[in-house]
């Protein structure tokens, strides 16, 4: 999967911010990054800082952009741009503050057009690595939420990779209808850039009328909607997880869908499911898990988890990339 994300950054090379550029992790994979030529790093942080930690930690960081928020020659035309971005909502002196800070300095580089992409969340919460982005980069005209997406992925047994997407599993806690439509396009989206055919499956614990309540009734409008704007994609639901991913199971009870059976993008009533979904294939299926990939954007960006290790760091640096 990795080989064709390089081969695709390669034909169109991208400069990646990470929002902590002292961080030793952050350091190492832009160290493995600049070894390469697909990708450049741009830390954020001041040089002498970032450059002792890396000389500190053994990582050749040469060739990496490093911009200081303290120093940065075009920050009054940033504070300008954001004061117009926020709309009244933040004086002058407010922007200039939060610019010294990583997270909105980098969302801002991506902003004006430095950085094609951004990375953080190594020492940042995920809201403060979000709430930037939402303020600043917005969502993408259409679309009114941000959503997630985990791609996971495992070695098949015919050799290469199994690969499915599973949303929203990090961001929207009880989506409404609506924004199911919104995640589950999404999804499917994000599903091709990964080189999955996507077939979109509404998840419930009830199939295909099998099952009564609320929140089945919520899945199965959401999916009816969902097909209505995206009649060239293969999505049903509702249905069950076993429905979705058994040939038997899901063409006995859901008989002549394309999807029942052989689902590969799974869309969860909610994030409490969604959550608990993910990690069960991540800890028991023997996937690895990579995300959350932050959707509906207009631009990429993504979030580390804070427990992230060098290897991640550089894996959602390339799925952020390739999503440029």
């Amino acid at each position: 999967m990795f080989g064709k994300l390089i081969e695709k950054l390669k034909a169109d090379p991208k400069r990646i911010v990470f929002t902590e550029g002292t961080d030793a992790r952050i350091l190492e994979a832009s160290a493995r990054l600049l070894s390469s030529n697909f990708l450049t790093p741009i830390l954020v942080g001041n040089p002498d800082e970032v450059k002792a930690a890396a000389e500190k930690a053994g990582f050749n960081i040469h060739g990496a952009e490093i911009i200081d928020p303290a120093t940065y020659d075009k920050m009054d035309e940033m504070v300008n741009t954001m004061v117009e971005l926020r709309k009244g909502k933040m004086t002058p002196e407010q922007c200039r503050e939060s610019l010294q800070h990583g997270n909105y300095f980098g969302t801002m580089l991506v902003k004006m057009g430095v950085a094609d992409c951004l990375l953080g969340g190594a020492t940042y919460s995920t809201a403060d690595t979000v709430r930037p982005a939402l303020q600043l980069i917005k969502t993408k005209p259409g679309n009114k939420i941000v959503s997630s997406c985990f791609i996971m992925v495992r070695p098949s047994a015919s050799g290469g990779n199994e690969v499915l997407a599973m949303g929203d599993c990090a961001i929207n806690i009880d989506p409404n209808e609506d924004e199911l439509v919104e995640i589950g396009l999404e999804c499917a989206k994000c599903a091709k850039t990964f080189g999955v055919d996507p077939k979109v499956a509404y998840l419930s614990y009830s199939t295909h009328g099998s099952g009564k309540g609320d929140t089945v009734d919520k899945m199965r409008n959401a999916c009816a909607k969902a097909k209505e704007a995206a009649p060239d994609l293969d999505i049903d639901g509702e249905m069950q997880f076993d429905a979705a991913v058994s040939p038997t199971v899901g063409q006995l009870k859901f008989p002549g869908s394309k999807v029942a059976g052989y689902a590969n993008t799974f869309i969860f009533p909610n994030i409490n499911a969604g959550n608990i979904g993910y990690k069960i294939a991540q800890r028991l299926g023997n996937f690895d898990a990579y995300g959350p990939i932050l959707l509906g954007l207009n631009a990429p960006i993504n979030d580390l988890s804070r427990g992230c290790n060098a290897m991640e760091v550089y894996s959602m640096a390339i799925i952020t990339a390739a999503l440029a």
